[in-house]
């Protein structure tokens, strides 16, 4: 497939068949929008935030929708209450079950708190669907919230059976919200399908991608798996640097078993933060479930290669950047009606994504004409020290950052207000087979545990793999302490991801990054 031009690009880009929802979106017009809440509802939404309350909706100070039931999202990071600046989730059929918005069921009206631009998540919505990658459709729109002025939104549809049916010859299979950081071996909410307390699907899936006999897993997971969808999905996942997606973070996704083939689709979302690395790799093992057991087949691996190559052409700068442009021009008018600082910083943030995107494909380009990254270099019994880690919060109050004490460069979490962390610094790693040891050294300060969590995974502090718990603990305070984990890999070669964490519900934790080691203590 070639993409000369624009046109094509954005033809390409829309995806799917067509629906009734189309024309809205293919328009380019910014609604302006007035959410409409009662005192009742106001009351409500504060209370109970994530639970629907009833308003209206107007829309160009002319339409009224009725019973529209509204109630905020957002999760780590991004999340709001109502006197702050809310993102909502907004059903239009909860009274009326046949009211649509544009043809609409449900959607989301995002503030972009993380994302200044406002763009991203429409830039890499068309780029997934450019791709074939079912994604869902993006724009923006101008929102009040009754007389309060909220400035610009990111509109985009909601995951549900308007969408399914664009990508989708047959009706009826599961569709799973990935929720917050988790896997397929979680509970995964079911948000379409049948018996809802149904989940031997995701049973069955998560079984063939821990099958220890290589044999059978490559030969089951293509049964329950449409590879060459998740192959695409993966690529364009790490192409465009989706730290916080399935592939890397287990996050903003939703899983759909396609009741034609059995076979399970993933789809992105929370696309807020793609594009914010030039450098970020498409080589290192995904540490995800499905993602890393694919990744460590061979075959499976070369398609992969070979699809990165082939989709490096929809990240083309130059074109990007002419999307960019278009966009731009449709949202100053309502920028500067709304705020001039913020029109001027929104250009100001508008050319350093034009920037990040020149980068992004000349490092893309370098990468793809890399090697496969080779297993850790291991002499027995001697340590190797571990860098380049990265950040995992599975709350909205978590603090990790670094700091240094005198020369020694430190990594830090520290529980919030809620009184509950589950934090970790994380990085993946290619071993050969064998027998090994984590080291480092922690210091602990005023450590409590959360009462609920030590069955599930481990107490307090400590190290362990992705996916596995741990009996290692440090609680209350200590000076810089030895924390030790011992693991095995029984495969030839293998990625894993190595978690060092606080799971709290007070205290924090230091780590010495001078103290991070692995060592191979045995064949």
């Amino acid at each position: 497939m070639r993409f000369g031009a624009l046109a094509l690009f954005l033809a390409v880009a829309q995806g799917g068949k067509p629906d009734e929802s189309d024309a809205f979106f293919r328009s380019g017009q910014v609604p302006r929008l007035v959410i409409e809440l009662d005192s009742k509802a106001t009351e409500a939404l504060k209370a109970e935030p994530r639970i629907y309350a009833m308003g209206q909706l107007r829309e160009n100070e002319r339409t009224l929708f009725e019973e529209v039931a509204f109630k905020l999202k957002g999760a780590a990071g991004s999340f709001r209450e109502l006197d702050d600046t809310p993102s909502f989730t907004v059903k239009m059929d909860r009274g009326d079950d046949d009211q649509k918005f544009h043809g609409l069921r449900k959607f989301h009206l995002n503030k972009s708190v993380q994302d200044e631009t406002y763009l991203r998540e429409l830039i890499g919505s068309d780029l997934c669907k450019a791709a074939g990658v079912l994604a869902p459709r993006v724009t923006h729109a101008r929102v009040w919230i009754n007389k309060r002025d909220m400035g610009l939104y990111v509109l985009k549809e909601a995951f549900d059976r308007t969408l399914l049916k664009r990508g989708f010859e047959k009706s009826g299979g599961s569709l799973y919200d990935g929720g917050f950081c988790q896997d397929v071996d979680a509970d995964l909410e079911k948000d379409e399908g049948k018996d809802v307390d149904d989940r031997k699907e995701l049973k069955a899936l998560l079984e063939a991608c821990r099958e220890p006999d290589l044999v059978k897993r490559w030969a089951r997971m293509p049964e329950l798996v449409d590879m060459k969808a998740f192959l695409t999905f993966m690529a364009m996942e790490l192409m465009l640097g989706h730290w916080d997606g399935y592939c890397l973070n287990r996050n903003n996704y939703r899983l759909y078993f396609d009741p034609a083939t059995k076979k399970a689709h993933f789809f992105p979302h929370g696309m807020d933060q793609v594009l914010q690395d030039a450098d970020a790799s498409i080589l290192d093992g995904p540490a995800a479930i499905v993602a890393s057991a694919v990744m460590r087949n061979p075959t499976w691996r070369q398609d992969f290669r070979k699809r990165v190559g082939e989709l490096l052409p929809l990240f083309a700068a130059d074109r990007l950047k002419r999307r960019i442009d278009d966009l731009e021009k449709r949202l100053e008018p309502l920028l500067q009606a709304w705020d001039k600082d913020r029109a001027a910083a929104h250009q100001a943030s508008v050319a350093g994504l034009k920037s990040l995107i020149e980068a992004r494909e000349k490092s893309l380009k370098e990468q793809n004409g890399m090697p496969d990254p080779r297993p850790l270099v291991f002499t027995l019994n001697t340590p190797v020290l571990l860098t380049r880690w990265r950040t995992n919060s599975e709350c909205e109050d978590a603090a990790l950052a670094t700091s240094k004490a005198g020369n020694v460069e430190l990594l830090t979490i520290a529980c919030g207000k809620s009184g509950k962390c589950i934090a970790s610094w994380r990085r993946g790693v290619l071993v050969p087979q064998g027998k090994y040891k984590l080291q480092a050294l922690i210091q602990a300060t005023d450590v409590k545990a959360l009462e609920d969590d030590a069955a599930k995974v481990g107490v307090g502090a400590g190290l362990r793999l992705s996916g596995s718990s741990r009996e290692n603990k440090l609680v209350g305070t200590c000076e810089f302490k030895a924390v030790e984990l011992e693991f095995e890999v029984t495969e030839q070669a293998a990625d894993v991801e190595l978690v060092i964490e606080l799971r709290a519900s007070k205290g924090s934790i230091a780590i010495r990054t001078d103290s991070v080691r692995l060592t191979k203590v045995g064949k």
